[in-house]
């Protein structure tokens, strides 16, 4: 399958660059700068530019089959409010359309959407706020992305994640739209193997899985 990955610096993202290719699909890949990426390998494009650059993110999409975006603020971020994630987010969006790609997979947070609803008491009303403001301001920004998801014509998937640690693969994830069994991290290996897992799995297909080990 021909994949874009957006974000594919990030914690994250890197993983999940490195578990599409090991599962033999074409790569595409946007970054800033070409000499953040050291991955070098036969199914592997590198196009250097701006996720916020609209004509250069039409260019990447062309003749794709999916999308996988894991784009965020870099860690903890500044801790102040920021709008990255969801301006990108509506580019990518619209210039999909465009292009006719379908499928789209997203990384959000537990917390975001419905998902708040079963965090732990403790965590929503003192945690979060007093505790994780960086992680609010993240949150908060996935709250404007994910309707906009919701509202296209697209085959999307909305993950959902836990904590992510960078820690040896378990080797099973838990899985759930209503939040049962989920516990507070997901190792980075195991989150990418879900993420690209639903390149190819039609069950989350217009839903939004939150997922930890």
């Amino acid at each position: 399958m021909k994949v874009v990955i957006f974000g594919a610096t990030g914690l994250s993202g890197k993983v999940i660059l490195k578990e599409a290719l090991s599962k033999n699909h074409e790569v595409t890949i946007l970054v800033r700068n070409v000499k953040d990426i050291a991955i070098q390998d036969k199914n592997l494009t590198v196009v250097q530019g701006n996720v916020l650059d609209r004509n250069t993110v039409n260019e990447v999409l062309k003749n794709q089959d999916a999308v996988i975006q894991s784009l965020g603020v870099g860690g903890k971020g500044n801790g102040k409010p920021t709008t990255f994630v969801s301006d990108a987010n509506k580019i990518i969006l619209e210039e999909m359309e465009k292009t006719n790609v379908k499928r789209y997979i997203a990384m959000s947070n537990i917390g975001a959407g419905d998902s708040y609803t079963y965090m732990p008491w403790i965590f929503r009303k003192l945690i979060l706020p007093y505790f994780m403001r960086w992680l609010q301001v993240i949150v908060d920004d996935k709250n404007r992305m994910e309707p906009m998801i919701m509202k296209s014509n697209l085959d999307w998937t909305i993950v959902r994640s836990a904590g992510m640690v960078d820690k040896p693969a378990k080797g099973k994830v838990t899985h759930t739209i209503t939040g049962q069994g989920l516990k507070f991290t997901i190792t980075l290996s195991d989150l990418a193997r879900f993420i690209v897992e639903q390149l190819v799995v039609k069950k989350y297909i217009k839903k939004t899985p939150s997922v930890s080990n």
